[in-house]
């Protein structure tokens, strides 16, 4: 007889396969909205990060949602059956590798720590995400879908795409599995939450409506406010919602990306949302090493007085026990 426990997990197992392939597969088409080049490379791919945020979460068992989410995005816009496979394969590798690269450096959920906010940038985003970069669109040129002189244009938007993805998708994600309804907030706490989304959306807006690409440095002041006052939950979708503007500027070519060519527009995105995001992982990952380090203290100070009074009265003249 079956034990009835395995098959409780393995259903569970079977469960989040589908949900992963299901969310790979719906953010994919919201990601080809704004694709670049054939159809189907965009500078900004979601499944990615849901990918990677999902083998950290759940563990390696979960890659044959992966791949089923990536084939079957691939099967409407590849070009032959051949391709659509190997394009799906780098899909998959791509985050596995980030995985296993993150779980290899003790990389921690929480990205509570400075290493784990330098691993998720590193190891879970800019280098396996070269994996998925080189297979999809040298599968695109062998193919004959792309020329041989568009594999670099195409190579710099595919990377740029899935690298985001992790920066950005994959710690939205896992702040939001931790995240409670805060308690104890007054009313000056929303107000300075709702000061900062308005200002920094309207400072993006107003930069990446410029013809100059350096005023888009221009929000990172107010990332540091999310990250110092909010942390990893205030720091994340603040990095991501910039992020987003930017790239739809990127995609219709307007304000800072206007008037150059596709590959220096990918290498001008990517250098902003790499240091978006380094920015906000890393300071937000300062900040909360601090601050616990700072709790640590003041527990371990209170432990201490407590102790010290208690020796106190036990040695006192006249005290029980003398």
């Amino acid at each position: 007889m079956v034990d009835s426990a395995w098959l409780r997990r393995h259903k569970v197992t079977a469960l989040a396969i589908l949900a992963v392939a299901a969310l790979y597969y719906a953010t994919a088409r919201l990601g080809l909205l704004q694709q670049l080049v054939r159809d189907q490379v965009t500078p900004l791919w979601p499944p990615t990060g849901i990918a990677v945020a999902a083998l950290l979460l759940f563990g390696l068992r979960i890659w044959p949602g992966i791949a089923i989410g990536a084939l079957a995005v691939n099967i409407s816009i590849g070009p032959t059956t051949a391709s659509v496979l190997a394009i799906a394969a780098g899909n998959t590798l791509a985050p596995v590798c980030s995985y296993l690269l993150l779980r290899r450096a003790g990389f921690r959920n929480d990205l509570d720590r400075l290493r784990d906010a330098l691993a998720l940038v590193f190891l879970g985003a800019l280098g396996p995400m070269l994996i998925s970069a080189t297979v999809g669109s040298g599968t695109l040129v062998v193919s004959g879908a792309l020329p041989a002189d568009g594999f670099w244009p195409a190579w710099s938007v595919w990377w740029t795409g899935d690298a985001t993805g992790v920066l950005l998708v994959t710690p939205c994600l896992l702040v939001l599995r931790q995240a409670r309804w805060p308690r104890d907030v007054g009313l000056a706490g929303w107000a300075e939450a709702a000061a900062l989304v308005v200002c920094t959306l309207t400072v993006t807006l107003l930069a990446t409506g410029s013809g100059s690409s350096s005023l888009l440095f221009l929000v990172f002041p107010f990332l540091i406010w999310a990250a110092f006052r909010f942390e990893q939950a205030g720091a994340a979708p603040c990095a991501l919602g910039v992020s987003l503007l930017a790239i739809l500027a990127a995609g219709r070519e307007t304000g800072p990306f206007a008037h150059h060519d596709l590959l220096t527009n990918m290498v001008t995105l990517q250098a902003f949302n790499g240091a978006l995001s380094l920015t906000a992982l890393l300071l937000a990952a300062v900040i909360t090493e601090r601050n616990r380090t700072h709790e640590e203290i003041q527990r371990l100070c209170v432990e201490l007085a407590r102790t010290v009074t208690e020796q106190g009265r036990g040695t006192r003249p006249g005290s029980p026990g003398q």
